[in-house]
């Protein structure tokens, strides 16, 4: 069945049109969750280079999402992408009346026909849902919302203070979730503001269905901890602890003699892997202490395994190489538009920024990384 369902998810992907939702970044081909965050981060820090502007990033969870699909919802969306109605037919018939039972040890519960949601794990249920949510669009330009499956995050742009489209925005969606049968958690959904404004004045809670969403100082989008300063502080830490810890089974297999291709291979799947995860996105903004914590790491590794590894920066700059000559060959990628040739054809036009922050971000770095190794 699974092999089946991967030969229909093949057949609707190849149907489905170019103008899908940009900002869904999950199973789809080039698309990963450093995509995401880079393009949510520089929507905000690009809108933070005007004078008197901040940005609230609303982390929305839902309850169960793949659990309360309505098939016959998902049959309409699918029609209006243009999906052929036989496909439409068997998607629908696929997930009405499933027989499902739950069993514990011996005792069996007695079958249940559902027909709301998708099974677990189902090789169709991701891409399903994100073709459910596909129309989960912004209805402002001064909003944003990056999906990735079920973590979505609308970033509301504040200009002079007005936040009549951010509240607006977040009260289409709420009853979007009403109308699409999705429950919005208000009690797990977290908002983080990114202020940098001299003269702050008094930010107003964001209300929910009469629940008060929690403000907090950092979110762990993703995978990567960002605070409302962009400091990069609780995930430095986070990821000095993580790695620290798999130092010490490195260090055992030394000791037990396993050869240096092993200890290298673990290196680079236990630890390297950790250490790069969405690196473009965190790591020309840390401090030079952060970064020097995060070489020892590696130097302490290089010391246990005996031979020379790559430097956190050679990562950092290979990493972000890579990814740009990925997005630069994706003309539908939202991030494709920031690398403009000059008129010379040889170099790519620099980003224009007013403050550190947005120069050391994931776009900016990665068009200074393409510009070096053509002018070498």
């Amino acid at each position: 069945m699974k092999c089946f369902e991967k030969l229909v998810r093949y057949h609707i992907t190849a149907a489905l049109p170019s103008s899908l939702d940009p900002h869904q970044f999950a199973y789809r081909a080039n698309r990963s969750t450093e995509d995401a965050i880079a393009t949510a981060l520089n929507v905000a820090l690009t809108h933070l280079e005007r004078q008197g502007s901040y940005v609230r990033m609303l982390f929305v969870d839902y309850s169960s999402a793949f659990n309360t699909i309505l098939p016959y919802k998902l049959d309409a969306k699918l029609k209006d992408l243009g999906l052929p109605h036989s496909t439409c037919k068997w998607i629908n018939s696929f997930l009405t009346d499933c027989r499902q039972r739950v069993r514990v040890g011996r005792y069996t519960s007695p079958a249940l026909n559902l027909s709301t949601g998708s099974p677990q794990g189902c090789v169709l249920s991701p891409l399903l849902y994100s073709l459910y949510t596909h129309d989960c669009t912004p209805a402002h330009q001064s909003n944003a919302i990056v999906k990735f499956a079920d973590d979505t995050t609308v970033v509301g742009l504040i200009s002079g203070g007005d936040e009549s489209a951010y509240r607006d925005e977040v009260e289409r969606l709420s009853s979007w979730c009403k109308d699409n049968n999705l429950l919005l958690n208000t009690k797990k959904t977290k908002e983080l503001i990114i202020d940098y404004r001299r003269h702050k004045t008094e930010i107003q809670p964001l209300i929910i269905s009469d629940d008060c969403v929690e403000r907090v100082a950092d979110f762990r989008f993703l995978g990567v901890s960002i605070e409302g300063n962009l400091s990069w502080s609780v995930n430095t830490s986070e990821l000095l602890k993580k790695t620290q810890q798999r130092l010490y089974f490195l260090r055992v297999l030394r000791k037990n003699n396993i050869t240096q291709r092993l200890l290298v291979s673990f290196y680079r799947a236990s630890i390297e892997s950790i250490l790069t995860y969405c690196i473009g996105i965190w790591y020309a903004s840390c401090t030079v202490a952060q970064r020097k914590a995060l070489q020892g790491v590696i130097n302490a590794a290089q010391r246990t395994i005996g031979c020379p590894l790559l430097k956190l920066k050679d990562l950092h700059s290979s990493r972000c190489l890579k990814r740009a000559h990925n997005i630069i060959k994706d003309t539908s990628h939202p991030g494709h538009s920031m690398f403009e040739l000059l008129p010379s054809g040889k170099r790519y036009r620099t980003t224009y920024t007013r403050t550190n922050r947005l120069k050391h971000s994931f776009y900016p770095i990665a068009i200074s990384c393409l510009n070096a190794t053509k002018s070498r």
